[in-house]
């Protein structure tokens, strides 16, 4: 068999609705690339496809609907947010309580009565119940979920028209719902007939994504998998070959797509992917009109006994990366570990044939190798003997990436490294398992037996992916709908100028890296039903947290990083950074909160942003294990093997099952993070009893989600924090910005956390505005910036104690660089005044030749001043640019003049140097600068008295750097010091400069 899985364009990726999701580095250009793309060697960075989009309006709700809503609903904080049908997204009944009581004990018969009894709330008719098909039952401890899709004209409901509802004992606690109401005149008619074939839709799909479909020939799947598409609730799909796309499979379902106030539209759902192209789209054409209603972006051993040898976790970092442990299928003299007792066969068992691939191939996971280009694809060599235990030299890592490899006996470790990946996605498949993630829950399994879902999806997975066509520096998962063909990439990684220096090394060893990208298939196949997955912004960022976070997770319930309050670093390994990983924070030191969405170099990203679902979920964990325990190294391990209920489990096991838990009561993907906040506290209520509700959201609210928090929608980059809790005595603060003399600063902002660019304040005193001066918050220590026009920018910290009413005073010395206090400045680059704009969000780039450094005059506001301390920036947002970060400040110098008689300040020797600061005033650390690194710094010297100052960059990250500098690998195609083999060393950015007599 030769099936490529390597990706060939996307190195940076959002994790929306069953897409291919990336590791994540910078991202150079947000443009969508052509089709097919031809990877450089050691290439910067690719494209991450088209963007999704979705047609259809969004209602807002009657004020009949907001009256039915609230006669049912328990929880004011769901109010505020609705599906796109203008009925309620979620209803969550009080602890103890039930929004149902007295109905069947079948968990079916009892949702069906619930809806049709509270069928007006959702603009239902009794009918349209009856209609609904099951789609499955999932346990949420002693509650079942019941997923239910409407149904319209007999074609079951596509992209919404789901329902969620939690029903224990003849009682319902929960419903979440995309229901799409059928009481309006236009709503109740049917869908159009459909006027196009199958075919044609996948015609149509690929012309959407820029391509044609050519030739389309339908092709069989067996009679295993007919029977499987037959059953109730199943989607049925056509599968076709097209000889112009990808080799990969091409499915098409009829479904109806209801659309908000009007008729549902025929439609088919598309799944296609292009030549080289991992992921793809899944396309929602109109049956009628050929048109393309929205689109998602697929992309975010004895002969009975068989042994692996793997790197259970992360390697060592260095040239030496440790010693490899035996694993066995049961046990054995010599094995460190057994693998049975989930998995019902061994991991190499084809279950077609009850017997051994001898190689990397089983029912969970099939894993080759694919260097790209002309290179041969397939698993590793095979083992009679089922022993794989391959040899492992360390080549890539030893001859520092020396291309010859390849064509060495030893090819760079390739059968070890398909070994280890084939091991590690099986191990994921097992601990998910047991959370949840099973075949009643849309797993990857070739054969799923009787359970339920669709077989014939094991996780593919592709070692050393691209090698030889120089893809680096990553590693992506694409998964699609239940029944598809999800598959993983786990790149080289290799020093490349100006965009990242790893060290030479393979992430097929790394598992994080490996559980990052399997968590991406967990929690889309999870959330929304067997066909959707995360399709908003706020969705994509919380899949990259939550692929964290289960890789970090699993890691330590199994011991293989220490169990604690800090988090594994994602490619620790493959980063050569043992403190943060491919992050900007470990999420144990994270001062991220939810306005602070976009703060990074990028702007908005879903990597970065998701870092803040990160910090927060941490918080919850921690807590959980305060209040729960931490077991030990016995508990931990039999509650990630399932030995022991998840109830009698330490905290952080808890805290995982209830992220599982909280996937199923969401019938869509689109969800935001407040979304999911409420989905986590339902599950705390179904599956403990609502036990954790207080330590929720005391977690939530010192994060800004607080009860107050809101947003417009789903991809909304500005969303209003609120760090108030309803099990707390809340804070009313009062925004207090005061000048030397004690009077009000007007136009002042208030912001919570470390940032203040692309970051929404809590409170203003600026009458301009809506904001107002006050916030409310729970009690605790907070962390403030202070931005006004001419003062700049300040840190201030706080303790908030229990319902107390307080002004919030600040006092604030003057800016003597601000323009809007006077200053002017003199100096190159695009803008050089937004250095002293008192904002960090507005930067100047400049380009220079090798030689030469940047400099600024600054003409103090009020002539002659004490000068005693500068605050400088480098945190400047260019997105597209995944060079910027090395661009930015590394060292830097200060002089002042003073200006009287001759002395015009307008000639170098007027100037005297007074401070100049360390190599590594921003320090930029291992693999690449990020964000904490270089944002505002201050740097205090002699006082001095003077006119003009001026600014002189020194080094920037890429020239002065010596992490970043010099020849690093033995490639000889790929030059790797940046002052020479980049463009970043050319151009030096700034952000802001800031001066104050103390």
């Amino acid at each position: 068999m030769k099936r490529s899985r390597v990706v060939r364009g996307a190195l940076v990726g959002a994790s929306s609705a069953s897409l291919v999701a990336t590791l994540g580095l910078p991202q150079l250009t947000a443009d969508a690339a052509p089709p097919e793309s031809k990877p450089a060697k050691a290439s910067h960075e690719h494209d991450h496809g088209l963007p999704n989009f979705d047609k259809r309006p969004t209602v807002k709700p009657s004020a009949a609907r907001t009256a039915q809503a609230r006669s049912v609903t328990a929880k004011s904080a769901l109010d505020a947010r609705w599906s796109r049908f203008g009925t309620p997204a979620a209803v969550v009944a009080p602890s103890g309580k039930s929004l149902a009581s007295g109905l069947s004990a079948n968990p079916e018969k009892a949702a069906r009565a619930y809806l049709t009894k509270a069928a007006d709330t959702y603009g239902l008719r009794a009918s349209d119940v009856e209609t609904m098909e099951l789609v499955n039952i999932n346990p949420v401890g002693d509650t079942k979920v019941v997923l239910l899709r409407q149904t319209f004209d007999g074609v079951p409901a596509g992209r919404d028209g789901m329902v969620t509802v939690g029903v224990r004992d003849g009682s319902v606690v929960y419903v979440g719902s995309t229901l799409a109401p059928t009481d309006s005149t236009k709503a109740k008619r049917a869908p159009a007939a459909a006027s196009l074939s199958h075919a044609d839709a996948l015609a149509a799909a690929a012309k959407n994504v820029g391509h044609a479909a050519g030739k389309v020939t339908e092709r069989s799947v067996g009679a295993a998998a007919t029977r499987a598409q037959a059953k109730p609730g199943v989607t049925t799909w056509k599968h076709f070959s097209a000889k112009k796309l990808s080799a990969r499979d091409q499915r098409v379902a009829k479904v109806a797509i209801p659309v908000p106030g009007q008729a549902p539209r025929m439609a088919y759902h598309v799944e296609t992917s292009l030549p080289g192209d991992e992921g793809g789209y899944a396309v929602y054409i109109d049956a009628v009109t050929g048109e393309a209603i929205a689109r998602d972006n697929l992309v975010s051993s004895d002969s009975d006994n068989p042994t692996w040898k793997v790197f259970t976790g992360t390697p060592n970092t260095g040239d030496d990366a440790g010693e490899r442990k035996l694993w066995c299928w049961t046990e054995k003299e010599g094995c460190d570990e057994t693998q049975s007792g989930i998995s019902p066969e061994a991991w190499d068992v084809d279950p077609a044939t009850g017997k051994s691939t001898s190689t990397t191939m089983g029912n969970n996971a099939e894993t080759e190798v694919d260097w790209g280009g002309d290179s041969e694809v397939g698993p590793a060599e095979k083992r009679s003997d089922r022993n794989y235990t391959y040899e492992f030299t360390n080549q890539w890592t030893k001859s520092k990436c020396d291309p010859a490899g390849y064509d060495s006996p030893t090819k760079h470790d390739k059968d070890a490294a398909a070994g280890n990946l084939f091991a590690m996605h099986n191990r994921m498949h097992d601990w998910s398992y047991k959370l949840g993630f099973t075949e009643t829950a849309w797993n990857m399994q070739k054969d799923n037996g009787d359970k339920g879902g669709l077989g014939g999806d094991p996780e593919g997975g592709v070692a050393q992916a691209g090698a030889k066509s120089g893809l680096r520096n990553n590693a992506n998962q694409g998964t699609g709908a239940d029944g598809g063909s999800p598959g993983s990439n786990m790149y080289m990684w290799q020093p490349i100028a100006g965009v990242s220096y790893s060290k030479c090394s393979d992430g097929s060893y790394d598992m994080s890296v490996i559980g990052h990208e399997y968590g991406h298939a967990i929690s889309n196949r999870m959330i929304g039903g067997p066909n959707e997955g995360l399709s908003s912004l706020h969705g994509s960022m919380m899949g990259e947290s939550w692929s964290d976070l289960m890789a970090t997770e699993y890691l330590q319930e199994f011991g293989y990083s220490k169990l604690g309050s800090a988090s594994t670093p994602m490619g620790s390994f493959v980063t050569n950074n043992a403190q943060r990983g491919i992050r900007n924070y470990n999420f144990s030191k994270s001062p991220l909160n939810f306005s602070n969405i976009g703060y990074d170099l990028a702007g908005v990203s879903t990597h970065s942003d998701g870092e803040i679902w990160s910090a927060t979920m941490w918080d919850i964990r921690t807590a959980m294990m305060k209040a729960h325990g931490t077991g030990n190294a016995t508990t931990q391990r039999s509650c990630a093997t399932g030995a022991t209920k998840v109830e009698e489990c330490p905290g952080n096991r808890q805290w995982m099952q209830l992220i599982f838990d909280a996937w199923l009561l969401k019938p869509t993907g689109d969800v935001s993070m407040l979304d999911m906040r409420d989905a986590m506290l339902a599950a705390d209520m179904l599956r403990f009893g609502g036990a954790n509700q207080k330590l929720l959201w005391t977690a939530f609210a010192a994060r800004g989600f607080g009860e107050s928090a809101s947003v417009a929608n789903t991809d909304d980059d500005q969303p209003r924090p609120g760090f108030d809790s309803p099990h707390a005595k809340n804070a009313t603060l009062r925004f207090s910005p005061l000048d030397s003399d004690g009077r009000l600063i007007e136009g002042a902002q208030l912001f919570v956390g470390d940032y203040t660019a692309r970051t929404t304040p809590v409170a203003d005193t600026d009458p301009k505005t809506a904001l107002g001066d006050t916030y409310t918050a729970a009690p605790g220590e907070v962390t403030y910036q202070v931005v006004a026009p001419g003062y700049g920018q300040h840190e201030s910290s706080s303790t908030i104690k229990a319902g107390q009413t307080r002004d919030l005073n600040v006092r604030l010395p003057r800016n003597l660089s601000s323009a809007a206090a006077g200053a002017a400045i003199d100096g190159p680059g695009d803008k050089p005044e937004a250095l002293i704009d008192d904002s960090e969000a507005t930067w100047s780039m400049v380009t220079t030749d090798g030689a030469s450094r940047p400099s600024f005059v600054i003409d103090l506001a009020g002539g002659r001043q004490a000068v005693s301390r500068a605050q400088l920036s480098g945190l400047a947002d260019r997105p597209g640019a995944p060079v910027h970060r090395y661009e930015a400040p590394r060292q830097f110098a200060i002089s002042t003049c003073d200006a009287r008689g001759k002395i015009t300040c307008s000639e170098p020797a007027d100037f005297r140097k007074v401070y100049t600061s360390p190599k590594n005033a921003f320090p930029g650390g291992a693999f690449r600068p990020v964000a904490p690194e270089l944002n505002l710094r201050s740097f205090s010297f002699s006082k001095v008295n003077a006119t003009h100052v001026k600014v002189d960059v020194l080094e920037s990250q890429c020239t002065g750097n010596p992490l970043y500098a010099g020849e690093q690998d033995n490639d000889p195609e790929n030059d790797t010091d940046c002052e020479t083999a980049s463009p970043s060393a050319g151009n030096h950015l700034l952000t802001e400069v800031q001066l104050f007599t103390k």
